[in-house]
């Protein structure tokens, strides 16, 4: 990681979060592990989630072990991220349940949980300093029939999981993005204190 992409807080936070990013530059040769794709699931395993419903489900093509699915999998993104995934060997789909598995009945709170799990599994990746990148960029109805979704589960995100590579794999349109420095809204247009509208300060 470079110092670019550290992320730059207004107080320090731990290092793994300030560490964490979305990279596209992906080493197409080098394997992740079943141990290591085991500890993303199981970071997203310990995540919390309302009455422990759990109600994330993740489906994992590795293009070590089984190429054909993985390609299936790759067919589902747009077309822009397929000009940097084709290089990833771990591809991930964050899938949400609707219900709540304890009574049958809509799990609001469903959508929030997977994220939850999500980003622990991202964080997880940062710490084994593998890339974990997560995209919006598929076509939902496409991956659900290819791979038998049931309908009551809704896919969120697909990640892109491997070990890091240079920017100059890159093709050159994403070379610029990864390397510029990282940038958030500042903290008061994000936290508000007491009142919706009054900027945090610290």
């Amino acid at each position: 990681m470079t110092d670019t992409k550290r992320a730059a807080s207004s107080v320090p936070i731990h290092d793994l979060i300030a560490s964490r990013w979305s990279p596209r530059a992906i080493d197409q040769d080098t394997r992740v592990t079943r141990q290591q794709i085991t500890a993303l699931l199981e970071a997203a395993r310990w995540a919390p989630s309302c009455f422990g419903d759990q109600p994330w489900r993740f489906l994992v093509w590795d293009r070590f072990a089984d190429s054909d699915a993985w390609q299936q999998a790759f067919d589902c993104l747009a077309e822009g991220n397929q000009t940097w995934v084709r290089q990833c060997p771990v591809l991930l789909a964050a899938v949400a349940h609707s219900e709540f598995e304890r009574n049958g009945k809509p799990n609001r709170w469903g959508q929030y949980d997977t994220g939850a799990a999500s980003e622990n599994l991202c964080l997880q990746a940062a710490a084994l300093e593998l890339v974990a990148h997560q995209m919006g960029g598929f076509d939902k109805t496409r991956l659900t029939a290819a791979f038998g979704i049931p309908e009551r589960f809704t896919p969120m995100a697909m990640i892109a999981v491997g070990a890091p590579a240079a920017p100059e794999t890159l093709p050159e349109k994403f070379r610029e993005a990864e390397t510029a420095p990282r940038n958030r809204r500042p903290l008061p247009e994000l936290a508000f204190d007491g009142r919706w509208g009054s900027g945090f300060r610290i």
